[in-house]
């Protein structure tokens, strides 16, 4: 799906800013504890992070990725702004000027979506509860609410601006005329999501009281991504990795383009095939790591690793007090510790260009090369289970296993979970290493070793 790109002139960007500013100060005014349609605030503000921000509002991304990585994640109060680039709503070489008209774009182009499939099945754009949940019901009364309130903004906005936004309007409709929706497969993604959406994060403070409206918003996103994403659709999970992003950027657009952006990379994993890779991996990474315990794990039968499965399909979202999950998510999302991020790949190309110089014994042989599928969520994931690892080896079944993996849930410590993956990616890294193989010392600044190890967040 087709997504606005930066460029556009100083004159007209300036433009869109006072319009979408004049809407987006209407929208504060009347904000609730419902989520806003968009929030054009945020299109121009600055991120505070020394070196991240040039004077036009451009993100160095590779230093912003850093900074998430090495802190442990962000403020709370800068998370809002720090995802809407770090999980690509906004390009990091837009300028200040550049995302009004950017926000304004994806605004229109939303909004065109979801009328699309609400054409389509008008029956269903309303959600029908049943009257037993009484707090569900009154969700709808709120997202009503919350709806008029949006109608009331669009229709005081200046003739000029109106004209503006029909123009983009005709533009997207004009863009997303061909693309046919499956209605049966939509309607089935829709009786799924009308399922999970009621039970998705209630004791959280976002969708308490009036809150309780955004579940409706989640609704409205979920569906509008599966109608447009049909390799995809809708899969059970998916609706607590939205709700994440709705709770931090509270902007029903925001959220549905920031999750999106999320989904082009992550959707694999939400399909039988994506699935069974990463926990292959995992398995792999864990025979590497600590092949008795690797072991055992398949002499029970549990070859298949499935009770890893929720902590790598949500980012283990449940096993850690909520705050900490959120910046576990951010941390694991900025794809800095990684054998395929570009600081990584230098270092190993570097170490690649080593190896082709004469040496003076011929029969070494060549450095053994490092797995890049071993994502940095793997040695998060082998981290627990070491840690556990006296418990593993005693379980006998499968049933005292999943028992395990429920018995965590928040329970467990970020910090002291990040030095030990952080340290389970040195020694790997270790193992795979010309120079330690060889009995040498890390004397070279540009030793691979010794740059790896100024990636990590322990020093």
């Amino acid at each position: 799906m087709d997504r606005p790109q930066a460029g556009a002139g100083a004159a007209e960007a300036a433009g869109a800013a006072e319009a979408t500013g004049a809407v987006g100060a209407a929208d504060a005014a009347v904000r609730s504890a419902v989520a806003s349609l968009y929030c054009a605030p945020l299109s121009t503000a600055r991120i505070s992070v020394p070196g991240v921000m040039d004077a036009e509002g451009r993100v160095d991304e590779s230093r912003l990725r850093m900074h998430v990585f090495k802190h442990a994640g962000v403020q709370p109060h800068e998370r809002s702004l720090v995802w809407r680039f770090l999980f690509g709503m906004f390009p990091c070489s837009s300028t200040a000027l550049e995302r009004p008209l950017l926000l304004e774009q994806m605004v229109v182009r939303y909004q065109v979506l979801k009328e699309k499939w609400q054409q389509l099945l008008p029956s269903t754009v309303d959600m029908h509860a049943n009257g037993t949940d009484a707090e569900l019901v009154a969700a709808i009364q709120y997202f009503n609410k919350r709806q008029i309130q949006v109608k009331q903004q669009s229709q005081e906005t200046s003739p000029e601006v109106r004209e503006r936004l029909a123009f983009l309007q005709l533009q997207a409709q004009i863009l997303f005329e061909r693309v046919t929706l499956d209605r049966e497969e939509l309607l089935e993604a829709i009786r799924i999501i009308d399922k999970d959406v009621p039970r998705t994060n209630r004791h959280l403070d976002y969708y308490k009281g009036e809150g309780s409206g955004n579940l409706l918003v989640l609704r409205d996103i979920l569906i509008t991504y599966a109608a447009f994403h049909p390799e995809v659709t809708y899969a059970q999970g998916m609706n607590d990795l939205c709700s994440r992003f709705l709770e931090v950027l509270d902007s029903e657009v925001d959220t549905f383009w920031s999750f999106s952006c999320y989904m082009d990379k992550f959707s694999k994993d939400f399909r039988a095939d994506g699935l069974h890779r990463k926990i292959e991996l995992e398995a792999a990474l864990l025979k590497e790591l600590d092949p008795h315990l690797y072991d055992h794990l398949i002499t029970d039968n549990m070859e298949s690793f499935t009770f890893c499965h929720r902590w790598l399909l949500l980012g283990f979202q449940r096993e850690f007090e909520h705050s900490e999950a959120l910046r576990l998510f951010e941390i694991l999302s900025c794809d800095h510790l990684e054998l395929v991020s570009q600081q990584v790949e230098r270092v190993r190309h570097q170490e690649r260009l080593r190896q082709k110089r004469p040496s003076e014994s011929s029969c070494e042989s060549p450095v053994e090369s490092v797995n890049p599928e071993f994502t940095f969520e793997l040695f998060i994931c082998a981290a627990i289970l070491l840690e556990n690892r006296g418990f593993l080896l005693g379980s006998r079944d499968d049933v005292q296993i999943i028992q395990f993996a429920n018995s965590l849930q928040g329970t467990l410590h970020l910090n002291s979970v990040l030095k030990k993956a952080e340290l389970l990616f040195f020694d790997y890294c270790k193992r795979h290493s010309w120079d330690l193989r060889r009995g040498q010392q890390a004397t070279d600044r540009g030793d691979l070793l010794y740059i790896l190890r100024h990636l990590f967040v322990l020093k």
